[in-house]
């Protein structure tokens, strides 16, 4: 049996890590999320790893959950919301937060149809690209009659409003990759045949940055959608005090005074 998870890391230090379950558009079971977790669990230790690509094999980004053949343990005595409820305690929920709080920016790259929780998984992503034909749609509730999950029911109204969210999330409807571009709901879509090519040169520029400076962008902007102007420049000042002092800095002052471009690897 194939792995669920593909890993290929390159030379410039991009790990490349692929959903493997294209027969079933990579719909999410315990091989495929655990082995996903277990990669950004190492990758995070890795230090010949400087930015993570998530992409999908086949025709499909992601289904959402395998409600078929999820291959968890064995659940006999519990209902099934206390399935759901131990599967998104200790598989969903700590895999959002392991992509989420990576110390390494991710890049996702939406190859196909994100479903369900894989609308979740695609916008885990620091920057989410998508393919022209990509389609993102919440069949949650009209599908299934429960709420968006895998992280979907914060990202998705905090990226396009409420009122969206709410279209999507009661309607079930497809949202094309360029209408996503339109709303915010992602960074760019880019022709199918252009996808990887271009996702793996914004992962390379990326890796070649100072790469903690770049995830705490990222952390401040998720902490300023829960705060007032007043406590985020409070934060500003506390992370820049940290931020001035790093290597990170003194070597884009230093290039910056000698004319060149500055070089964020191999910092002593």
């Amino acid at each position: 049996m194939a792995n669920a998870i593909e890993k290929k890391l390159n030379e410039k230090g991009v790990l490349k890590l692929t959903l493997n379950r294209p027969e079933v558009l990579n719909a999410m079971n315990a091989d495929l999320i655990m082995g996903l977790l277990e990669s950004f669990y190492e990758a995070k230790a890795d230090n010949e790893v400087r930015a993570i690509v998530i992409t999908g094999n086949g025709r499909g980004f992601c289904a959402g959950a395998d409600l078929v053949n999820g291959g968890w343990p064995s659940t006999k005595g519990l209902s099934s919301g206390e399935v759901t409820f131990n599967n998104m305690e200790n598989a969903f929920n700590p895999l959002v937060k392991a992509i989420t709080q990576s110390n390494k920016p991710v890049i996702s790259a939406i190859n196909g149809v994100a479903a369900g929780g894989g609308v979740g998984l695609a916008l885990c992503g620091d920057i989410v690209i998508a393919a022209e034909s990509a389609k993102f749609k919440l069949v949650f509730g009209p599908n299934l009659g429960i709420i968006s999950d895998v992280g979907a029911s914060w990202f998705v109204p905090n990226l396009i409003g409420r009122a969206r969210a709410n279209g999507m999330g009661l309607l079930g409807e497809d949202i094309s990759a360029k209408q996503a571009k339109n709303w915010g709901l992602i960074w760019d879509c880019v022709p199918d045949e252009e996808l990887m090519n271009k996702t793996m040169e914004i992962a390379e520029k990326i890796a070649d940055g100072p790469i903690e400076g770049l995830k705490a962008i990222v952390k401040a902007h998720d902490r300023a959608l829960s705060s007032t102007l007043s406590e985020q420049l409070d934060y500003e000042k506390e992370t820049q005090r940290v931020r001035t002092d790093s290597k990170d800095f003194k070597e884009g002052v230093k290039a910056f005074g000698e004319k060149r471009k500055p070089n964020f690897r191999n910092l002593s």
